[in-house]
């Protein structure tokens, strides 16, 4: 498939998922998002507010600013403990903003797997057989995916950091790497969403690797959805329709696999 063809598939595989997702009966899934939402929200702020109260007890304790009564004292302590809480939350949702797709993933790995393998009985009928060691299998491998393409995607943008400190070249990668780094992302995304159906197929990681950086367009239009909402900055918006947008994502990059193993020549397990 040449490029456009490899977008166009990539893109297109949504408009199926969201048939199978409504028709298959799989609606039900969208609990998962809800659930993790409340959790994520629940303990990243309950954190931020603990580590602010530490913060703010250790600078008023090294300052002795909690026994000042000058005229204003109480402002000054309000202030410092209104920029305080300001920051953490500032570096709360700059965190989550980088990390917080690969956190989703990871989470929602268990409900990722079997969406992934309910898509392929939709769509060429094969049902495998229930099995808890193939869904623990199933997790461990998304789980690792997803560290491992986090790092390298941590390796890059390390890399374009250290390359921008170079004069004149630095300049050029200052002005591209939010989009390098973005497609980057989307890419990564992308693969996690589809490694699920190569982990069915018995394919191993560096085979996965191979089939997918030759599909690589396919991955970047199936991570994109989700790479967009991520960096959405409209009040937290996109970060909460975040594991939603993961439901849909990999049903839609089981889809997009089908027709690559189509392409490739792939068949199903066992036969």
């Amino acid at each position: 498939m040449k490029f456009f063809q490899q977008l166009g598939l990539g893109f297109s595989s949504y408009g199926n998922a969201f048939g199978i997702l409504f028709t298959k009966g799989l609606w039900w899934t969208f609990i998962f998002p809800v659930l993790l939402i409340f959790l994520l929200f629940l303990a990243g702020f309950q954190s931020v507010d603990l580590l602010t109260d530490w913060v703010k007890s250790s600078i008023f304790q090294a300052t002795n600013i909690e026994q000042a009564q000058f005229w204003g004292s109480g402002f000054v302590k309000g202030l410092m403990t209104g920029v305080i809480w300001v920051l953490f939350k500032i570096i709360f949702f700059f965190l989550f903003s980088y990390f917080g797709g690969f956190i989703i993933l990871i989470i929602m790995s268990p409900v990722l797997a079997f969406l992934s393998e309910r898509t392929e009985k939709a769509l060429v009928g094969h049902q495998y057989p229930f099995s808890l060691t193939q869904l623990m299998r199933d997790m461990v491998r998304g789980i690792l995916i997803a560290l491992r393409n986090l790092l390298i995607q941590l390796a890059c943008v390390i890399g374009l950091l250290l390359l921008s400190a170079i004069p004149i070249l630095g300049w050029i990668i200052g002005i591209f790497s939010p989009v390098i780094i973005f497609f980057l992302t989307s890419y990564f995304y992308g693969f996690s969403f589809m490694d699920y159906s190569n982990e069915r197929r018995k394919l191993s990681i560096s085979k996965s690797v191979r089939i997918i950086r030759k599909y690589k367009w396919v991955a970047v239009a199936n991570g994109m959805i989700l790479s967009l909402l991520i960096i959405l900055p409209l009040c937290g918006i996109g970060t909460l329709v975040c594991p939603f947008a993961a439901i849909v994502s990999v049903v839609a990059g089981a889809v997009a696999m089908e027709k690559i193993y189509q392409a490739e020549g792939i068949a199903l397990p066992g036969k």
